[in-house]
């Protein structure tokens, strides 16, 4: 077993053991993970698994390749970009907040020395809102999920890179902090993100193929046939808590913000296609 296979597998095991975790560093981890999925999955192409499970389901693939033809994201998309054009009450918009456009979003999550926080695109946004003497959105669907959406849509090709300043143990506090979330058990079944998505992704839990957690991050907000409607990353954190009979935590809060932030990082390379389509 390769070197860097061990140091996940070991921290796989101390987490599941409550012991501390052998120390690497992000970029360590980084190559480790993605080379585990790369040799897991050596027929799949680095750039297909941005496209969650579809990249090992070859069934599953026919009947999402077939839904995209007609998203039903499309509704989403118009709403979000008639948000983006909207003056708020003052006359600014949106890109008052954001100058560079709605194309942004490759540059979320990222680290925020002056605060010391991870700041996402959600976040963000309703950041802008409340600076505008305007209402916060909710974080789980509605018009959150549509201005993403529309975000997402126009950051098709913008490619994963978020930073961590190794100058900031802040900032590698956080990723440590999402790491250990992303492999510690929690909730009556003791079920940690990794047992579904890392050692046994690609098999079959009941009818569902578990999806690689190498491009997890690149193409949200999705349109759930499960939900009927868009949601977001951290609604679908919020759920797999509630799959594994665990207390969720408050969206957008640190615990999944820093579960965002070492996610993403994992997943620097991978070309953002949101928004997406799942089951």
């Amino acid at each position: 077993m390769s070197k860097l296979l061990l140091s996940f597998t070991a921290l796989g095991l101390a987490c599941a053991i409550s012991i501390p975790a052998l120390a690497s560093t992000p970029e360590e981890d980084k190559a480790t993970f993605q080379a585990y999925f790369t040799e897991r999955f050596p027929t799949v192409p680095l750039q297909e698994f941005a496209n969650g499970v579809y990249s090992v389901d070859p069934v599953g693939r026919e009947n999402w390749e077939a839904i995209e033809e007609f998203p039903p994201y499309e509704n989403a998309l118009s709403a979000g970009e008639e948000m983006w054009n909207t003056p708020f009450a003052n006359g600014k918009t949106y890109a008052d907040c954001f100058p560079d456009g709605p194309a942004i979003v490759g540059k979320y999550p990222y680290w925020d020395k002056d605060r010391g926080m991870v700041i996402t695109l959600p976040l963000a946004i309703n950041e802008c809102l409340e600076a505008n003497g305007e209402k916060p959105l909710g974080y789980a669907k509605g018009p959150m999920a549509d201005i993403t959406a529309y975000m997402a849509y126009e950051s098709r090709g913008q490619v994963t890179n978020v930073e961590i300043p190794a100058d900031d143990p802040r900032a590698i506090a956080a990723y440590e902090a999402g790491k250990e979330f992303y492999f510690a058990r929690r909730g009556q079944f003791n079920f940690s993100c990794s047992h579904c998505h890392f050692g046994n992704s690609g098999t079959s839990l009941r009818t569902e193929i578990l999806s690689p957690a190498f491009g997890h991050t690149t193409h949200w907000p999705v349109y759930r046939s499960k939900w009927g409607e868009m949601g977001t990353l951290h609604r679908r954190y919020e759920g797999c808590n509630d799959q594994v009979r665990a207390a969720p935590f408050p969206l957008q809060g640190e615990e999944y913000r820093n579960l965002e932030f070492f996610m993403t990082y994992l997943n620097n390379g991978l070309e953002l296609n949101g928004p997406g389509a799942r089951k």
